[in-house]
């Protein structure tokens, strides 16, 4: 059998050390590759979309809420991908299912849980925390926004999650390394693609995204 191949996308050192640790325990001869955001994940699977699954950190620095899943789903639909993520809200859990994930897995995990579903998933079928049930939890707004995001490029995904942080065109343009009048016209694109005609709109669509458990009051 070939060895698995598995990436760890999460911009915290520690964490993907420790998880990559029990990758390297629980499945011998496993290669296991790292990205910090979203911006080096697309990076890695530009060259390289032989991995037989991503684990992706559900807060990523370049993505907002479950916008980076979104894209990665529409972009590399053979790859499945597990969350992971802090969060142990299942209505966080139910969502990520519906945006295309194949596993929710709480950071809490103890090493035979994360060697568990692992395999599950390897094995084609979908992983939940013991004790959560499925449940379809997509508004139509949330979904209509999914597939926005989906048919945006990466090169335009990347600029739009720039865009949405507050950056200007002149500051996307240095940290992409493009012209201010590429950057205007991956603008024009994204808004076209979003249906909206400002900043403030784009990044109030992206925010429908977003996977932060409503607080208690």
């Amino acid at each position: 059998m070939d060895s698995l191949r598995f990436i760890i996308a999460d911009d915290h050192p520690l964490f993907r050390a420790a998880l990559k640790a029990t990758l390297t325990q629980n499945f011998e001869g496993c290669i296991v590759s790292e990205a910090a955001s979203i911006a080096e994940l697309q990076n890695l699977l530009s060259t390289d979309t032989s991995s037989d699954l991503i684990l992706l950190d559900l807060h990523m620095p370049d993505a907002q809420g479950f916008s980076g899943l979104i894209h990665l789903q529409a972009h590399y639909p053979e790859i499945p991908v597990m969350i992971i993520s802090a969060s142990e809200t299942p209505e966080i859990m139910c969502r990520a299912i519906d945006h295309g994930a194949a596993g929710f897995l709480p950071k809490s995990s103890p090493a035979e849980a994360i060697s568990g579903a692992i395999n599950v998933i390897i094995n084609g079928a979908r992983w939940l925390p013991e004790g959560v049930k499925y449940q379809v939890g997509q508004n139509s707004k949330e979904k209509k926004m999914a597939e926005d995001i989906a048919s945006l490029t990466p090169q335009q995904f990347r600029v739009a999650s720039l865009l949405v942080q507050g950056l200007l065109n002149k500051q996307i343009a240095y940290e992409l390394n493009v012209t201010e009048a590429t950057v205007k016209a991956h603008v024009t694109e994204i808004f076209r693609k979003l249906g909206v005609h400002s900043r403030t709109q784009a990044a109030l669509a992206f925010s429908q995204l977003d996977a932060t458990p409503p607080q208690l009051s």
